[in-house]
């Protein structure tokens, strides 16, 4: 029995298909995302779910691994070859370390979820799937006005960064003009400057917009959107340079930064241009926790993070830039 109803609605990117042997399962999948902002199609049958995404767009491919006839294992990995860009997870009451490797090398397994399941893990591993997928094909049309739709609509779920992305690249930009970079690089610095937080599109929102200090919890969970975004922008075919610009922008100076903690000239240069153009407006924004630094107190907090955080000849550069267009013309800065 398969449950098809829905495949005569137009191609959505919120559409999910389960895949599961046990209608029982089905059931309660349906039970479960009855009021879920998704487009839900669910099948007992793999090949059918393979004939299915030769005919629709699918977003999310949740499969059961034991089945009659193929296994999860086997779907995912000919699903990759008939719609690589479709976002997989794989279920199993059977969970071992070869299963996971294998899942995660052969199928390109986007998470690994064990029967019974928890539904809060399986609904936000879905949401995640979901969103995760728009990104990919919004970065994959490639045009500026994708691009920069797609970092508005990120910076929707934390109201205090609202027009950040912009700024951002702005900023990073006058430093980019100064330094005489070719156009192609600027062009990767302003659209890396508008998606350099696209990762957070997996941290939960009561996390960014929590009114006080996080618990180490919830900065470890902060602390990987770095390493989530540069993976969607590396899977969408990008350039290095926007690659490095997202997972790149948390690095310090003196090595003690996050994810990788680089140092100094090993952190590439399109990333510590857009570090210090993203320090200096998150200074000068308001933010859940603080209210915004004043334009002198922000640079004499960024004047502080020489060396440390920020790249001295870089910082030098920028603060020239910001004095030669009256910014500082009643408070000269010194070395």
């Amino acid at each position: 029995m398969n449950d098809l109803s829905s495949l005569e609605l137009q191609n959505k990117l919120d559409t999910v298909l389960f895949v599961d042997d046990d209608q029982h399962i089905l059931s309660a999948i349906k039970r479960l995302f009855d009021n879920k902002a998704i487009t839900l199609l669910t099948t007992d049958n793999p090949h059918e779910a393979l004939n299915i995404i030769e005919r629709q767009e699918i977003a999310v491919l949740v499969s059961d691994n034991l089945m009659p006839g193929m296994t999860g294992m086997e779907l995912l990995v000919r699903i990759r070859e008939l719609s690589p860009d479709t976002v997989k997870i794989l279920m199993t009451a059977y969970a071992d370390l070869d299963t996971v490797i294998n899942a995660i090398n052969a199928g390109e397994v986007f998470k690994f979820i064990t029967k019974p399941w928890k539904n809060s893990l399986l609904i936000n591993a879905v949401e995640e799937g979901v969103r995760r997928y728009s990104i990919i094909q919004s970065l994959k049309k490639g045009d500026e006005g994708h691009l920069l739709s797609l970092a508005q609509a990120i910076e929707l779920k934390d109201p205090y960064t609202r027009g950040h992305c912009n700024r951002v690249a702005d900023y990073a930009l006058m430093i980019a003009e100064a330094l005489g970079l070719q156009q192609e690089t600027r062009d990767d610095i302003k659209y890396g400057s508008w998606l350099h937080d696209c990762g957070k599109i997996g941290v939960p929102e009561h996390i960014l917009n929590k009114p006080g200090p996080l618990d180490p919890a919830e900065m470890d969970i902060v602390k990987k959107h770095p390493a989530w975004g540069a993976e969607v922008v590396r899977f969408a075919h990008r350039s290095d340079t926007m690659v490095n610009i997202i997972y790149y922008h948390h690095e310090r100076f003196d090595g003690t930064g996050y994810p990788a903690r680089k140092k100094g000239k090993d952190i590439p240069l399109e990333a510590r241009i857009v570090t210090i153009a993203d320090i200096f407006d998150a200074l000068t924004s308001q933010r859940s926790y603080r209210k915004a630094f004043n334009l002198y107190e922000a640079l004499e907090i960024i004047q502080s993070m020489r060396g440390a955080e920020l790249d001295p000849g870089l910082l030098d550069i920028f603060l020239s830039l910001m004095g030669s267009q009256g910014f500082l013309k009643d408070r000269p800065w010194m070395k």
